[in-house]
């Protein structure tokens, strides 16, 4: 049983826990991480710069920050998984939201914990007795988040799906009554903000030993930093944090991907389509392009993204990478082995080619199949490539001395944030009530 579900007892000394390779020391108090979906560091600059984050500025000024640099691509689905494993996607697998299944020759969300190739940190306390809880803000995460889940111990919900939580099957239930707040619109701010909520009342009710937080990116898709309502959106996180921050925990803070306006200077969505440009060069179905930006909820992005794969079919792959090369917003495009190579990810599931857009251009399969009516007024503001690689990592405390002795000779990746918060912390112990 975790330590933590005796609060009037003296806590036993538990052993280290060995997850993927790293060893984690048992959290000597909670130990929260919250995912900040699409928060480029800008976001937070310009908060700092305002002065709209007290919050945020006081953990920064008191903790660390840094900036991190996501897993490739720089989606969802992949950074998440990264996260929550603390391992690249060529070692746990998911390599984007969506792609192609070449056995089957079907394309097929990565939502399935049956592709996901590592255990996740959260599932390896749960296993070892720790009270765990994770929430996402859209449902699509939860079945991976969840994976190795076993018994209610492991609480898992989205806010989106919050009404209908189970205790046998989410380990929790009366979600809205506990957050005591309306379902929100999976196309809101109100969503994340709805997460930071059911985690406080959770911490509040409960002590866990790893709480992970994610967020929606829904105001970073229409909103640029300093913009009005990207300022009252991250007022209000700042109020959550400041809430967090008054419990017994380690907090740390970090992003998925961040986020690059890719329109015109009339407004116009910038971008490359790349299936109709490869249809115009070598004819028609000899390529076939797959965005793994795509997933259910495509709205704010119409499925655009900065990253794209491409099957050359009969095609000489020496070829179309060439043809790809030269085109205007494109950033660089790289054969197999060697986008493996240089962006870790799972040789097997991958493209025969991987292709990048510039920071300021999106990548489109056909015009015809992009429904941008929803973006309205608003310019396309998305991610993928490596210009959204850039994310801030936060922490509530200061580093040790041999976790700071890593920064700057090792690179800083969005997915060591729960090694760097359980074990690199200089937090207090946790303080056992007198009898």
């Amino acid at each position: 049983m975790s330590p933590s579900l005796f609060p009037g007892l003296p806590v036993p000394a538990m052993p280290n826990i060995t997850i993927n390779d790293i060893t984690y020391r048992w959290p000597e108090r909670p130990v929260v991480v919250v995912c900040v979906d699409g928060c480029d560091p800008e976001y937070l600059e310009r908060g700092f710069q305002d002065g709209i984050l007290p919050h945020l500025a006081q953990l920064k000024q008191g903790g660390f920050y840094e900036i991190a640099h996501s897993a490739m691509p720089s989606f969802t689905n992949p950074n998440n998984v990264s996260i929550v494993t603390g391992l690249p996607p060529s070692e746990h697998g998911i390599s984007g939201n969506y792609f192609l299944d070449t056995q089957r020759g079907v394309e097929v969300m990565m939502d399935d914990p049956r592709l996901l190739r590592a255990e996740t940190i959260l599932a390896g306390f749960a296993s070892r007795g720790a009270r765990v809880a994770a929430i996402s803000a859209k449902d699509k995460l939860c079945r991976l988040l969840a994976a190795g889940r076993v018994d209610s111990r492991f609480v898992c919900f989205s806010a989106e799906c919050a009404d209908l939580c189970t205790h046998s099957q989410h380990g929790v239930e009366g979600v809205l009554e506990l957050v005591e707040r309306a379902l929100p619109d999976v196309y809101s701010a109100d969503l994340s903000l709805f997460v930071l909520d059911a985690g406080i009342r959770l911490l509040e009710r409960e002590r866990y030993d790893l709480v992970y937080l994610s967020l929606s990116d829904y105001v970073q898709h229409k909103f640029a930093p300093g913009s009005f309502q990207s300022n009252r959106f991250y007022r209000q996180l700042d109020e959550r944090i400041g809430e967090l921050a008054k419990l017994d925990i380690v907090l740390g803070i970090v992003a998925d991907h961040g986020m690059s306006d890719k329109s015109r200077d009339d407004g116009s969505p910038q971008v490359v389509y790349l299936q109709d440009e490869l249809q115009r060069a070598f004819g028609h179905d000899q390529a076939k392009v797959i965005l793994p930006i795509t997933d259910p909820y495509v709205v704010h992005h119409g499925a655009l993204g900065g990253f794209a794969r491409v099957y050359c079919g009969v095609l000489p792959v020496p070829t179309v990478l060439d043809f790809i090369r030269q085109l205007p917003g494109i950033d660089g495009a790289w054969p197999r082995d060697e986008a493996c190579q240089r962006f870790s990810l799972p040789a097997d599931r991958e493209a025969d080619l991987v292709v990048l857009s510039d920071p300021h251009f999106a990548i489109g399969k056909r015009c015809g199949e992009h429904d941008l009516s929803a973006l309205g007024s608003y310019r396309l503001r998305s991610h993928g490539g490596l210009s959204e690689q850039r994310v801030p990592f936060l922490l509530s405390h200061p580093l040790t001395s041999t976790y700071s002795a890593r920064i700057g000779h090792t690179p800083l990746n969005n997915y060591d944030i729960f090694d760097f918060a359980i074990n690199g912390t200089r937090s207090n112990k946790r303080k056992t009530p007198a009898p």
